[in-house]
């Protein structure tokens, strides 16, 4: 399976960037293969359309804004969030012709990021737990490309086998090397997978992320999966601690993915930095990223047909590729590479 073959992923929202990067105009991007422009309308909402003028092809995003739609470079042509052309100055005409409009796509600002699908979605962006608690603050960490496929990314944040090895230096636990049961709750977009799992505090984790004094501890971690490619991981600590990471990756090609990650936690700055929590995230990211960005593209979803012959600790990554398979299935496509 090569991400960008599968037409039903267009029909998903993906967060593509910062809002805020569209505060001093209209900005460029690739979502599924396809080049898209972004910007931000008259009633500052994010809006995203094909990155080519209708008339001589010219990437949009190079243009500039006028009451709030996007403007041609090449001969000033505006087109609104719809698609639709609103101006063409070599023109007298006050309502241009129907037939001159370019493709709109579905967006919508949630989190701080501006969200696409470009195909009709068929769900709502997920709302994340504590997204509106009151008792947690929020802390963006990342904004990058990575090189590996989506659903890489998504099995390994649920493989609980490559947490003393490719963790080691961090948090991992080489003494104990055997993974934890999973307990897999399935829902209609994804599912949950709850473990706990011995770790190590390394790093001076235990001062500068966690705030407690011990050199071992357990955590309790509740991982959701949101169909295709979001997770939420909620890592409960014994000090009442809970430190949430939200991964999403947006599809560009085949051989890469737009990261956003961020963290609700339950603690204040004066308890522990955002600084601090970044750059311990920062090394668990690196780490899984030196591995990840090693593996093949082209992700064959037939270890779906052969749960039987895997280890427990991959009963997630099996039960995600079976639901895709599902999902290809009931919307009438077929896994293509």
């Amino acid at each position: 399976m090569l991400q960008t073959k599968q037409k039903i992923f267009r029909s998903f929202y993906f967060p593509v960037m910062p809002v805020a990067d569209l505060q001093d105009g209209p900005k460029p991007f690739k979502l599924m293969g396809e080049n898209i422009v972004l910007w931000l309308d008259d009633e500052q909402k994010p809006a995203a359309a094909i990155d080519r003028c209708c008339h001589r092809t010219a990437r949009l995003s190079k243009g500039e804004l006028r009451n709030g739609c996007i403007v041609c470079p090449y001969h000033g042509w505006a087109f609104n969030r719809d698609g639709k052309c609103t101006w063409f100055p070599q023109s007298e005409l006050e309502d241009p012709p129907k037939v001159y409009k370019i493709k709109g796509y579905h967006c919508e600002e949630r989190y701080g990021y501006v969200w696409v699908a470009l195909d009709t979605p068929i769900r709502d962006i997920p709302k994340f737990r504590y997204s509106d608690n009151p008792d947690f603050r929020k802390v963006d960490e990342f904004y990058e490309v990575i090189h590996c496929a989506a659903i890489r990314l998504m099995e390994n944040s649920f493989d609980v086998a490559h947490v003393n090895f490719v963790h080691k230096n961090t948090f991992g636990d080489l003494d104990n090397p055997i993974p934890p049961k999973v307990t897999i709750t399935p829902n209609e977009w994804g599912f949950e997978a709850y473990m706990e799992i011995p770790v190590h505090n390394k790093l001076n984790q235990k001062v500068q992320a966690l705030n407690m004094d011990d050199e071992r501890t357990v955590r309790k971690q509740l991982s959701e999966w949101f169909m295709p490619f979001i997770r939420q991981t909620n890592i409960t600590y014994p000090t009442g601690l809970i430190h949430s990471i939200v991964t999403c990756t947006a599809p560009i090609d085949d051989d890469t993915c737009q990261l956003v990650q961020f963290v609700y936690r339950n603690d204040r700055e004066e308890d522990v930095s955002a600084k601090s929590i970044i750059a311990f995230d920062r090394n668990v990211v690196d780490e899984d990223m030196d591995v990840l960005e090693t593996t093949d593209s082209n992700v064959s979803l037939d270890l779906a047909k052969k749960v039987e012959n895997h280890m427990l600790s991959d009963q997630p990554g099996i039960l995600m590729r079976k639901m895709l398979l599902e999902l290809f299935d009931k919307y009438g496509e077929q896994e293509m590479c």
